[in-house]
This record gives C-alpha cells, structure tokens and sequence, in this order.
C-alpha cells in the first residue's frame, strides 16, 4: 500500500456515511479502510452508496 493511500482523505456522499454507520462501531474503522481502499483500486475521489454495497458483496457481508 502506498502512503498517499493512508494520507489522501476520500469524500463519502451523505448516503454512504449513513450506510457505513450502520455497521457496528467495532469493524466500522476496517470497513472504511476496505471501503476507500476499494474506491482507489476503481479510481474514485467520492465513496457512494453504490461503493459500499460494492464492497459489501464483494467483502461477503
């Protein structure tokens, strides 16, 4: 992992924040990082609703 990608803050759309507090406060910091670092891998500055449900099928939750 490159540092830009610990330092380099994604946008998250008002929809995806409400999506990613509904996961529990305990795995909500490793969601994030999977979340944003999906969003890098397919070149987005914005994490979407569509994003997070990306992930999360692709995460298998």
């Amino acid at each position: 992992m490159r540092e830009s990608d610990l330092t380099d803050m994604l946008r998250w759309t008002p929809t995806a924040e409400a999506k990613l507090k509904n996961i529990p406060f305990y795995v909500r910091s490793q969601a994030r990082q999977r979340i944003e670092a999906l969003a890098r891998q397919v070149g987005r500055e914005v994490v979407t609703v569509e994003l997070v449900e990306k992930a999360r099928l692709e995460f298998g939750q």
